[in-house]
């Protein structure tokens, strides 16, 4: 998925929708155009609602199109709550997963590290991002990938991450387990507000 400049996307969508903008050399960059950049218009209800449509749907690195199935099917899904639908089906992306697992430092990174065939799910080589993981569900870096440098000092660095609640890691295997549902959702991103948007 194409994307413009990452930084003016965080001015405008929030840090939360790039990796690269959750840094101290961001957060200097940001101060230093507030300090010589022009008041933001207030926006219309209409216009909260897009910003918060593209934010989460940069987050996760979707298409417009992919992202309006999860809605469709969140919707539709009777007895549940919508909002909490919409995140856990992204939530349960297959690049995410992996993202979540440590494996990678950005989802662009695992979406292309997942497309490139490095991950088996339940031994099954997989070369699909989006495909939806489940409960009971496990993750391992293929046996031909190993020693890619991709996975170089891995359990080193698995020392300095805090993986969710939801998902196991083993990083001497190089493998993981989702052993719940996505429950804690990111307070920066308004599922209800982007479901309300697809309701007008």
């Amino acid at each position: 998925m194409k994307t413009g400049p990452k930084y003016k996307m965080c001015r405008r969508f929030g840090s939360v929708v790039f990796e690269k903008c959750q840094t101290q050399k961001f957060v200097m960059s940001e101060g230093r155009h507030k300090k010589h950049g022009k008041r933001p218009r207030a926006l219309s209800a209409y216009g909260t609602q897009l910003i918060e449509k593209q934010k989460i749907r940069f987050t996760y690195n979707v298409t417009e199109k992919q992202f309006s199935n999860y809605v469709k099917q969140a919707i539709a899904k009777k007895g549940v709550d919508s909002s909490q639908k919409l995140f856990e089906s992204l939530e349960s992306r297959l690049d995410n997963v992996v993202y979540r697992m440590g494996f990678g430092h950005t989802r662009t990174l695992t979406r292309q590290m997942t497309s490139h065939g490095h991950f088996t799910v339940n031994g099954t080589r997989v070369t699909v991002p989006s495909i939806q993981v489940k409960e009971g569900d496990v993750i391992a870096v293929r046996a031909g990938s190993k020693k890619s440098a991709l996975f170089t000092d891995f359990a080193k660095k698995m020392k300095e991450y805090n993986t969710p609640d939801w998902v196991s890691v083993d990083a001497e295997s190089l493998s993981g387990k989702v052993v719940g549902k996505p429950k804690q959702m990111d307070l920066a991103l308004d599922f209800g507000t982007v479901l309300e948007f697809y309701s007008r």
